[in-house]
């Protein structure tokens, strides 16, 4: 099936030679991929992907993003290929939900919504995804939404943040960290030129700090970060439910 440079391959015709792959006479290696074996590839394409999108700010050369993006479809269509397999869906149908969500999430594009910058559209998204959220039997609650999966750190701001939002300033986790934000209000009021830099270098420096005792320690900071998001998500919802 390879074939001249100067001949491009079609959408069409990347589906089939996945769905060949797949098939009876395709590759040993992707025929017994499943969704759960194929989850550190997603992992580790989008890591490569992100890598590639520095690069080409540093270099001005798009290649290897070119390539890392085509690795990240690889991946969705190999996941499609196995849902249609198990009679789930389609990939039509997974392009299909995607464009139904953009249509539905930008009503000031496709409908009468109105949003004239951008901190607007993202306003009306997340209420328009509140609405699509709600009997969704698989959304535990608003903190446990937020996948497990996700970096620690990374899902810790993000359960923060979201706890803000549904649960108010009360909280009992809130008053613990009253001080570290006193703190950053503080310097952004002293010197609000440089308020972003200085915090970033403290908080960089208490991070390497932390990282090197847990290192010292033998203690997974990844696994204890986790730990402590579970214990806090439960203390939220507890109080608040």
């Amino acid at each position: 099936m390879d074939r001249h440079t100067d001949q491009k391959y079609t959408y069409e015709e990347f589906l089939n030679i996945i769905e060949t792959l797949r098939g009876e006479n395709g590759c040993p290696w992707d025929r017994v991929q499943t969704h759960e074996s194929l989850k550190p590839c997603m992992t580790e394409e989008a890591a490569e992907l992100l890598a590639s999108i520095r690069i080409y700010e540093q270099t001005g050369n798009p290649e290897n993003m070119r390539e890392e993006l085509g690795d990240v479809l690889l991946q969705v269509v190999m996941h499609a290929q196995i849902a249609a397999e198990e009679g789930l869906f389609t990939m039509e149908d997974v392009v299909d939900e995607i464009s139904r969500k953009m249509v539905r999430r930008h009503p000031h594009v496709f409908g009468t919504g109105s949003a004239d910058t951008p901190d607007e559209v993202l306003t009306n998204w997340e209420e328009i995804k509140k609405e699509e959220k709600k009997d969704k039997d698989w959304i535990e609650s608003p903190l446990r939404e937020i996948p497990i999966e996700l970096p620690a750190l990374t899902r810790a701001a993000k359960v923060l943040k979201k706890a803000d939002k549904c649960y108010g300033q009360g909280s009992t986790y809130e008053q613990d960290v009253t001080a570290l934000r006193d703190l950053a209000e503080a310097l952004g009021k002293c010197r609000p030129e440089a308020y972003s830099k200085e915090v970033e270098q403290i908080l960089a420096d208490m991070l390497m700090r932390v990282s090197d005792v847990a290192r010292i320690c033998k203690i997974s900071h990844e696994q204890a970060l986790t730990d402590r998001i579970e214990e806090l998500i439960e203390k939220y919802e507890k109080t608040k439910t």
